[in-house]
């Protein structure tokens, strides 16, 4: 049975709640697979199984898939889509609440997803803190804005935490662009499809460290770093203007300036004073 008639059948309504914007082009999502980098040996994650499209393609192509979805009305639909398929385990209930996804997976894995705006940052921020083992690669099709702030450069409009907390772990490119008609019902913004692969050398010692390091730094954008840091860790002013120095930054410098090896040498150095 075909994902429409699926729908249909089983009474199932969109939720706004949820983000819900399914895509139902084979060819589409086997290219989104494909330029994944999902393989025959794969396990891969995914997170928001929707109607089970997505799904069926990961299925198609890697030895495993582990979809989560939050809503428990698209099961009848997903045993229906999916049924030709037995390598798929079905989780559902919230992502964000399930804990650490990799005590799950005995070894490497991928994640692919297909992300609302409202869940993106979220679902991000938690597979780089507490993934003991982070995945391989996290390929996600996001809003366009969202996109572009994973891809963006430092000093740059769309530069931000995000951009930051990701692209310590992870190198980000832009692989596809997504039209708004792609999507049913159609949402009011376009999409993108954006692959990061896990950098192997040159992150941070203490990722939870960072991410408070980073969030700081982009706290209050229109104050100086300084500021930032003395607010978000209650430390003197002359403690964190040492700290700069010897990053060998201005003490007037602003977050959005950073590159990421400048945060994860700030990063370093705070460690020592920070609880």
């Amino acid at each position: 049975m075909d994902v429409k008639s699926a729908l249909v059948k089983n009474g199932f309504k969109f939720q706004k709640r949820y983000g819900q914007n399914f895509i139902t082009d084979k060819n589409f999502l086997a290219s989104v697979v494909e330029k994944s980098g999902v393989s025959s040996g794969d396990t891969v994650v995914e997170i928001g199984a929707g109607a089970g499209t997505l799904t069926a393609a990961l299925a198609f192509k890697a030895k495993k898939v582990i979809a989560f979805e939050i809503d428990s009305y698209l099961k009848p639909v997903l045993e229906e889509t999916l049924e030709e398929y037995d390598n798929v385990e079905l989780v559902f209930g919230d992502f964000m609440k399930s804990g650490d996804v990799s005590g799950r997976i005995d070894g490497e894995y991928k994640v692919v997803a297909n992300l609302p705006y409202y869940i993106t940052t979220p679902v991000l921020f938690k597979l780089i803190e507490e993934a003991e083992v982070k995945p391989q690669s996290i390929s996600v099709m996001v809003q366009k804005e969202v996109a572009d702030r994973l891809c963006a450069g430092a000093g740059s409009k769309d530069y931000g935490a995000l951009t930051v907390a990701v692209g310590a772990f992870y190198s980000a490119k832009k692989i596809i662009d997504v039209n708004r008609t792609m999507f049913c019902p159609v949402p009011n913004v376009d999409s993108a499809v954006v692959l990061m692969t896990r950098r192997e050398d040159g992150v941070p010692e203490d990722p939870v460290l960072f991410s408070r390091v980073v969030r700081s730094a982009f706290a209050m954008r229109r104050k100086t770093l300084v500021n930032n840091l003395m607010a978000s860790f209650a430390l003197p002013r002359e403690t964190c203007e040492k700290v700069l120095a010897e990053c060998g930054l201005s003490i007037t410098v602003r977050g959005e300036a950073l590159s990421r090896e400048e945060f994860i040498a700030l990063a370093t150095s705070l460690r020592g004073f920070v609880r």
